[in-house]
């Protein structure tokens, strides 16, 4: 017999499992409200999961986001979630040129800056200048997160000082290849920094939409100072502290139950599958936590993406037995693989890789960057995987749009993964193909999401690892400002998930907004 809820009605019922959604429950229900999520896949978590992406080996990779910076302290200390997060002691690795590459240490600052002079004399004191832009407008954006949308000028009337203004022109007014042309003279560094601006979308440094320039902002104000840190365990570790926190809360769960309507009324009424047979609840509130095309199918509205709506990503999770050398001299394997390593994202070559993927061609070489999760929390492989040196890698390749692999995608997918590893071949001292486990049938263990992989698994829309463009971190319409970000144009039907403002990434902050939303409304 197919399983059914427990009740016919409820405060909330939210769809999607995601992270987010899993806040919003965890909220609702820790102030006395009755909460239903809703779950199309067997198992709960969404994008923001850990796998056992290799059945040969027990090791845990976080497939499809992999790093933490956007999620707030306060949403870990509301809803007393043990997870931790572990800082990572190479912030980047840029290899450059036949055997040298560029260090950024997140624990040595002369570090650093020994090997940003040794890439060009004066480069530090440009890129210092740029850090100290990026901080002024972190420091204003960062704490109005979890707080109703300010106007667009009430917020640029909050930039007072020569820092602030200058930061608010340079990363809200203009392109953001302005401030990087203007202040870094160097090819290497420039792109370096540009690659926060494409990480999932598919733009350019002049692009005219300004979607480059919301990327980097998303980048850049986590926590105030844009660090990037390693979930201890594994995504699966902030999605076991929040199961935990909704449990005790007494939230409910449904999985391998997707939801097939949302019919507004008073209350509104949530059809349902499960194991073929046709559910409905009621709920006071409905919150959905699911891409853009989604919530238009459920709600019976229309889905119209705009062009920066596409998504731009290819995934490529790895096994490795043993870290390859690095061709780059004076730099370790450990500290290089540490960090983000970047590949062929110079900035002149990004700017090639965009034009061949705008004309419909597939990028080579192609710009991407990774890290090994296992070098900072080895915790997510057996202890003897640990003992025997095998560690995790994790790719994010760029200019990769959803519409380069709508025609011979599996060809496309396969021409992109050997690119890639041609290219790692290229900056490894030695075959680093060579380091890559086998599986019992002597395969290599190597798994490649292109976005329509995304699209299908995972439920985002043309691969979108956003759900569709990022927002500023203001409102930029007039029907906007004092709202949570959330809300949709039917009453108590809540946008809870990355499409909402201030969506994208994990972070939380939508599933907050959403329950903050409805507890200032109707908190008994």
């Amino acid at each position: 017999m197919a399983p059914a809820a427990s009740k016919t009605r409820y405060d909330a019922v939210v769809v999607g499992s995601g992270h987010n959604g899993l806040v919003a429950a965890a909220y609702l229900a820790r102030a006395g409200k009755s909460v239903l999520v809703l779950e199309r896949n067997a198992t709960l978590g969404g994008a923001t999961a850990s796998q056992r992406v290799f059945p040969d080996y027990e090791a845990y990779l976080s497939r499809y986001s992999y790093l933490v910076s956007l999620f707030p302290q306060k949403i870990i200390d509301d809803l007393g979630l043990t997870f931790e997060t572990r800082r990572r002691t190479t912030a980047s690795f840029t290899p450059y040129g036949d055997s040298q590459g560029l260090v950024m240490s997140n624990v040595d600052p002369a570090r650093s800056r020994q090997s940003m002079d040794e890439l060009g004399a004066g480069l530090w004191e440009s890129y210092s200048r740029l850090m100290e832009l990026e901080g002024a407008i972190a420091a204003k954006a960062w704490p109005t997160m979890l707080e109703p949308l300010l106007s667009r000028e009430a917020f640029r009337a909050q930039m007072e000082t020569a820092d602030e203004k200058e930061a608010w022109k340079s990363f809200v007014e203009e392109p953001l290849g302005e401030v990087i042309e203007r202040l870094i003279p160097n090819d290497v560094l420039r792109g370096l920094l540009l690659t926060d601006a494409k990480i999932g979308v598919f733009t350019h440094p002049h692009d005219p939409s300004l979607i480059q320039n919301r990327c980097f902002l998303y980048h850049i104000i986590g926590g105030g100072t844009g660090e990037w840190r390693v979930p201890v365990g594994g995504m699966r570790s902030l999605v076991n502290a929040l199961l935990d926190s909704c449990r005790a809360a007494g939230v409910e769960f449904l999985t391998s139950a997707p939801v097939t309507n949302v019919a507004q009324g008073n209350p509104h009424t949530v059809s349902f599958g499960v194991e073929g047979v046709q559910r409905e609840v009621e709920a006071e509130h409905v919150l959905i936590n699911a891409g853009p095309k989604t919530f238009a199918k459920i709600t019976g509205t229309t889905w119209n993406p705009i062009p920066t709506d596409e998504g731009s990503v290819i995934k490529i999770n790895m096994l490795l037995r043993r870290l390859p050398k690095v061709r780059a001299k004076g730099v370790g394997s450990e500290e290089a693989f540490a960090g983000s390593f970047h590949i062929d994202e110079g900035y002149a070559q990004m700017q090639a890789s965009y034009e061949s993927a705008r004309d419909g061609v597939l990028p080579s070489p192609a710009p991407g960057e990774m890290y090994c999760h296992t070098l900072t929390d080895p915790s997510i492989l057996s202890p003897d995987l640990q003992a025997a040196g095998y560690h995790t890698l994790t790719l994010f390749g760029l200019d990769m749009p959803y519409r380069l692999f709508q025609q011979d995608h599996d060809a496309r997918r396969d021409q992109v993964l050997e690119g890639y590893l041609d290219a790692l071949d290229g900056v490894c001292d030695g075959s680093f193909r060579d380091c890559l486990a086998l599986d019992k049938d002597g395969r290599p263990c190597v798994e490649i999401k292109t976005p329509q992989d995304l699209e299908q698994e995972v439920d985002l829309d043309q691969g979108n690892i956003f759900h569709n463009s990022l927002s500023w971190f203001f409102a930029d319409r007039a029907e906007d400002v004092g709202t949570w970000g959330v809300e949709t144009e039917f009453p108590r039907i809540y946008r809870a998930g990355s499409s909402a403002l201030r969506g994208g990434a994990v972070s939380g902050i939508p599933g907050h907004n959403a329950a903050r939303c409805i507890l200032e409304k109707d908190p008994s």
